[in-house]
């Protein structure tokens, strides 16, 4: 389903205190899944990048990915890509955002819910308990949180999940557009009316952001669907990179550069600009739609990953399910 390229620099990382991520924990329900053919399975080609910046002397950004193979579980759940930027301070926001990541995918895969968005808002709800509780158990890590933004690929489906202010950009024929809104204090008075764009740029309370998993009992996630087409490419990325990098360049470098070197140039970008915040990008793009055949024996091939930078359009038709352009599904809390 994708060539992976992955990239940490993260001081000390090997050394962090966080949750073990073990495939056990995500098989457990799996029988339960239909033995159905997914449509068409996505081929996608990504890179992740993360960067402490020029000023930070840790990394609480994390980004994390789940590919299944099975096609129950495609068809029922796709493919998981997020990023999460943590909150608290110190390690406690280190030790948030990759705990947090890491039981969101094991609780989305588990989940009993048929239905993919109950699966993925019961996961945030599930996941936003457990680390609140941690935050509560330990005073030292009282208010530690972190930001969400994940993006989920299913046939030719693709969900977005938001909470906080990180962000997740399409790059669709040379257009850029952010689907994602945030969930900070400046963006919704822009929203309100109540301050201009070139103000909330500006302001000292851009940082402060109104939606966080962990750092409240309760959490609000903002879902959005998308249609999946061949030449897409997503970029996810933390507040390190959209502070010091325009849309109008995200869009730019994404758009005409393979995943690893765009997710480079970020970075690079980013930190030459200033730095001071850490600096993540999550690089997605859409290579083909691969139509499965009704045969469970053909998935061998159809899982076999993309090859250079060639387009396919898919003969099957779209799902009727599926919706094109930004659309908020729900928000619950």
């Amino acid at each position: 389903m994708s060539e992976t390229e992955t990239n940490t620099n993260a001081a000390g990382e090997s050394q962090e205190p966080t949750a073990k991520f073990e495939r056990s924990d995500l098989v457990r329900g799996w029988r339960e899944y239909e033995a159905v053919m997914p449509r068409c399975v996505p081929v996608l080609k990504f890179a992740a990048k993360t960067d402490m910046g020029q000023v930070r002397e840790n990394n609480e950004d994390k980004f994390e990915f789940y590919e299944p193979e099975a096609p129950g579980i495609l068809a029922a759940r796709g493919c998981l890509y997020a990023v999460g930027d943590g909150i608290g301070g110190a390690q406690a926001g280190q030790i948030a955002s990759e705990t947090m990541l890491k039981k969101l995918i094991a609780n989305y895969y588990d989940s009993p819910a048929q239905d993919l968005l109950n699966a993925l808002f019961d996961s945030i709800v599930a996941t936003n308990d457990y680390i609140n509780g941690i935050a509560q158990m330990i005073p030292e890590r009282n208010g530690m949180g972190t930001t969400l933004t994940c993006v989920v690929f299913v046939e030719d489906r693709v969900i977005v999940a938001q909470v906080g202010d990180s962000r997740a950009y399409l790059i669709r024929d040379g257009s850029t557009r952010q689907v994602t809104l945030d969930h900070s204090w400046v963006e919704e008075q822009v929203r309100a009316g109540l301050m201009t764009r070139e103000a909330a740029e500006m302001s000292p309370f851009r940082n402060v952001i109104t939606r966080s998993i962990g750092a409240m009992p309760h959490v609000e996630p903002e879902f959005f669907e998308e249609e999946a087409r061949p030449g897409d490419v997503w970029v996810l990325c933390s507040d390190g990179l959209t502070g010091y990098v325009s849309d109008a360049e995200i869009g730019e470098i994404a758009g005409n550069n393979a995943p690893s070197e765009a997710a480079r140039q970020f970075l690079e970008l980013a930190n030459a600009r200033g730095g001071r915040d850490n600096i993540t990008a999550f690089v997605i793009g859409v290579r083909e739609l691969r139509p499965c055949s009704q045969e469970p024996q053909g998935m061998t091939s159809s899982h076999a990953p993309a090859s250079g930078d060639q387009s396919f359009t898919a003969t099957t038709p779209p799902a009727e399910s599926a919706k094109t352009g930004l659309r908020k599904l729900f928000g619950r809390g």
